[in-house]
């Protein structure tokens, strides 16, 4: 199938603004870009979607420009419900290095990044009004959806004019670069037809631009830090094994269509593994093609096997054999308490896992506690130096799924 064909099918196109492009995408070598604001030190999952479908384009022969917004970082894109915070100018340099980063890791240093901070640092503002200001009717503006669903509640002048600073993007990629594509996600539709417009108006010539629907999670919700549900590409953030299970455990009734966004895969690879996930679900191909596609790419196959390893070892409980930065990768968001017990009993209360002598005692002789995944039912048992992975952590287990970690007291 051609290129355009590939991207309905794997439900990467929202929104056209000309017929026209699809013979392009398919017939011609064109330079697209993409861009994003560094509101944080990494990009996350949701903006992977986006990233992997420019590295798409990039493998039929498209050329990729990454746009890291150092201007419009400082201004904020117009969310729906409120203002965004200003961001500090030393912050906003630390995101753009974290995120320059990403970039050529993953496009392997082949993709052109560019900083809209460059052009505009020196941009007198009159000049900005009477370049581009002048072109752009207030109306026009008003009616893009974003803006007019914050009119109600209330949009700073900054804000409102962010649409008019990104078409100058669109237009300085136009004529420095012979950029003639913007690709991103649907909600960012607005801020592109501005740019076409921008450049029909002061050059003559037509750009063009599509949108991606945004990538949303199981509950409905896209990634994002906004949303409070955002996946780090920085494994320092989010750690390869994080990453693992909620990709492994990804809903059924949605990981073909992530396996379509986030993957290489073929068709005919992606079809047998939607029949896998209908037949035969137990087995779990599809989700362990998506961890495997997604982890490899980002972090490299070590740091996937790796992966798979600790999940192994979590599930066989065979906590005797992770080391103590294993321990915090896996229980990342538990809470380690500090410990100086010396009995089994006594553990349990300064963990957390009992709330007394007696109900320790209970849990202990019903089978209920395991200690580093081996079961212990002696109420008398003694702690000793051994017990302790790598003379320090401990990890108790109580029932079948509440996990209590202490740290001993040095």
């Amino acid at each position: 199938m051609t290129l355009f064909e590939e991207l309905k099918w794997r439900g990467l196109i929202k929104d056209i603004s000309s017929p026209e492009l699809e013979k392009k995408l398919n017939e011609d070598k064109i330079t697209f870009y993409w861009g994003t604001d560094p509101t944080a030190d990494s990009l996350h999952l949701g903006h992977y979607s986006s990233l992997i479908t420019a590295k798409r384009l990039a493998e039929y022969g498209h050329k990729p420009i990454l746009l890291v917004g150092g201007a419009t970082g400082l201004i904020g894109d117009p969310r729906p419900t409120a203002e965004r915070e200003i961001m500090d100018k030393k912050v906003l340099e630390k995101n753009l290095e974290g995120i320059a980063k990403q970039v050529e890791k993953i496009f392997d240093g082949k993709a052109t990044i560019v900083n809209n901070y460059d052009w505009f640092k020196d941009y007198e503002f009159l000049d900005f009004l009477r370049d581009v200001g002048k072109y752009i009717n207030v109306n026009y503006m008003l009616d893009k959806d974003i803006i007019r669903r914050r009119l109600e509640t209330g949009i700073t002048y900054a804000e409102f004019s962010y649409t008019l600073i990104q078409g100058y993007d669109f237009l300085r990629l136009f004529q420095d670069y012979d950029c003639i594509l913007q690709a991103s996600g649907s909600d960012q539709w607005g801020n592109i037809t501005t740019g076409i417009d921008l450049i029909r108006k002061i050059t003559g010539k037509t750009a063009y631009g599509f949108t991606m629907p945004l990538v949303l999670d199981k509950t409905g919700k896209k990634f994002g830090k906004s949303e409070g549900n955002a996946l780090w590409l920085d494994k320092n953030k989010t750690s390869s094994y994080t990453l693992y299970q909620y990709l492994i455990n990804t809903d059924d009734s949605i990981v073909i269509d992530y396996l379509k966004i986030f993957t290489f895969l073929t068709k005919e690879e992606i079809e047998a593994l939607a029949k896998s996930n209908k037949e035969e679900p137990e087995k779990r191909l599809a989700h362990e093609a998506l961890a495997r596609e997604i982890i490899t790419d980002l972090h490299g196959v070590e740091e996937y096997n790796h992966a798979v390893e600790l999940s192994h070892l979590l599930f066989q409980e065979k906590f005797k054999n992770l080391t103590k930065t294993d321990i915090k990768e896996i229980f990342n968001e538990q809470e380690i308490k500090e410990v100086t017990a010396t009995t089994l009993v006594d553990l349990l209360i300064e963990v957390g896992a009992a709330k007394s002598k007696r109900e320790a005692r209970e849990f202990i002789m019903s089978g209920a506690i395991k200690v580093n995944g081996e079961k212990n039912t002696s109420i008398d048992s003694i702690l000793k130096e051994e017990d302790y992975i790598e003379k320090e952590y401990i990890i108790i287990k109580r029932g079948k799924k509440n996990y209590y970690l202490g740290k001993r007291k040095k």
